[in-house]
């Protein structure tokens, strides 16, 4: 373009434009210009199209980096396993989360509360919340509270904001109703019958750098509405679910993959919930007592959940055909309707002295699932071993092979089944009241990580053991050549 020139000046009706500093002719601009025009046109072009990729690429970034925790926890006991918890660093899509909310729904209450704040991320908790013994500075007064009294709940430390985000949606298509949205005005005026479904959403903002208001004022604010309504909900006694949640989260997104959920609020975010063991016999005194915080069978692929009807308030287990004897015991558990047929369990034990010991031990040798009309499927089970006056333990009892497979199929008709115990805790001997004894723990203390550790810093012992004796053994030279002297001579035997 020519020096001075302005493209795109009004055409004037003399031979010059008055704002040019090198007079030109207005008429229009040349072939040289145009053709500049268009060089600058298409690098202009080039520019946003660059742009465009950069915010685009960002965005898909973001989507894929971008997580916030999701909270829930219900009036109703047992409506998530311990095994819903997902491992550290993992974030869980929008399907997992779906299917955690969905079995929930299913066998929970139909009143839903949904507390959707504006941004959330684990930080605000580790930052506002007392994870670190500042319990009286908390901004989350009510909400540990909630957490801590809740017969069940689910902590998801890290979930896909996308998958956050579509939350209302899915729990107006599963409730079938439109959300309700609640304000402090109408909070007051909430009435509602525990036999039809509701969905109440509460709205909570977050505060950003240029609000008035600091993020924890606002955060504390928020608790404040969330203990209102869940009091409000206490005082009628309706049984709900509550979800909180947020569209997006607060924070700088950073990997998380390094931070256990354990770490992140153990204080704030967990709670361990105590209920009683199942015992025999049901009343006087206890001789056989059992627990797991999971109790599943599948019947030809089909899994069943026995952990409601086995443990808590509200257990139908009949547990009467049991038998105990000083030398051998047998639990039986007898379920009236599992899958529209009833189902019995039998864990068949007994009590030995080893004389190389010198004391009892009690094993359990089988575990039996007998179904009417079906022959009994029998695993061996004589890795669940313990001292007689102590508790057997262990984190996870499965006839998967991918989980361990305490539990070994020992008749045709046990493959037809599968078994998962999450935490399986039983004694048959040596009882003294409702609690158990010192537990002996499946795992051995041999584990694979402290063996590579052995191996390895024998390894290295070795290593330097060679290096020390290799530089001991090195000889210096006791015999120097005089040049005024005759040249020594060495023999080749030195």
């Amino acid at each position: 373009m020519l020096p001075g020139a302005l493209i795109g000046c009004p055409l004037q009706a003399a031979g010059t434009c008055p704002s040019l500093r090198v007079p030109i002719g207005c008429g229009g601009p040349g072939k040289q210009e145009k053709g500049e025009l268009r060089k600058e046109q298409e690098g202009k072009m080039a520019l946003q199209e660059v742009a465009g990729f950069l915010l685009l690429g960002l965005g898909l970034v973001f989507a894929q980096t971008g997580q916030v925790p999701l909270l829930a926890w219900s009036s109703q006991s047992s409506l998530w396993s311990s095994l819903a918890a997902p491992h550290e660093g993992h974030v869980v899509t929008e399907t997992q989360l779906a299917a955690l909310l969905d079995s929930a729904l299913d066998s929970g209450p139909h009143n839903v509360l949904l507390f959707l704040q504006e941004k959330l991320s684990v930080e605000d908790f580790t930052s506002y919340g007392g994870v670190f013994g500042n319990k009286p500075d908390s901004a989350f007064p009510n909400l540990e509270n909630a957490l801590g009294v809740a017969p069940s709940s689910l902590v998801l430390p890290s979930v896909d904001w996308f998958a956050a985000s579509a939350v209302p949606a899915f729990l107006k298509a599963k409730l079938g109703i439109s959300p309700l949205h609640l304000d402090q005005n109408t909070l007051q005026e909430l009435r509602l019958n525990a036999s039809l479904p509701a969905l109440l959403l509460i709205r909570l903002p977050y505060a950003t750098g240029s609000s008035l208001m600091a993020p924890k004022e606002v955060l504390t604010s928020n608790d404040e509405i969330l203990g209102q309504v869940l009091s409000t909900l206490q005082s009628e006694d309706i049984p709900y679910t509550a979800i909180l949640t947020a569209l997006q989260p607060s924070r700088v997104i950073r990997d998380v993959s390094d931070i256990a959920s354990e770490r992140l609020g153990r204080q704030l975010l967990q709670k361990e919930t105590v209920i009683a063991p199942l015992r025999y016999p049901k009343h006087g005194i206890p001789q056989i007592l059992f627990w797991a915080s999971h109790f599943s069978v599948a019947f030809n692929d089909t899994w069943h959940d026995l952990t409601n009807l086995t443990f808590g308030s509200q257990a139908s287990v009949d547990v009467e055909e049991s038998q105990w004897k000083a030398n051998a015991s047998q639990l039986v558990l007898k379920y009236a309707n599992v899958g529209g047929s009833s189902l019995t369990v039998r864990f068949r034990m007994s009590n030995f002295l080893y004389p190389v010991s010198a004391r009892y031990w009690f094993t359990l040798h089988t575990m039996e699932l007998v179904r009417p009309r079906n022959p009994p499927a029998v695993f061996n089970a004589t890795q669940v071993m313990a001292p007689s006056n102590y508790s057997f333990r262990c984190t996870r009892v499965s006839s998967q092979p991918t989980s361990g497979a305490i539990l070994v199929p020992s008749s045709n008709s046990a493959s037809q089944w599968k078994v998962l115990i999450a935490n399986f805790q039983i004694q048959s001997f040596n009882v003294t009241g409702e609690r158990f004894s010192y537990a002996s723990d499946c795992a051995g203390f041999f584990s694979p990580g402290i063996w590579m550790g052995l191996l390895t810093s024998l390894l290295l012992v070795a290593i330097f053991t060679y290096g020390l004796h290799m530089v001991m053994s090195l000889k210096t030279m006791d015999r120097f050549d005089d040049p005024k002297g005759p040249t020594i001579s060495v023999p080749q035997t030195e």
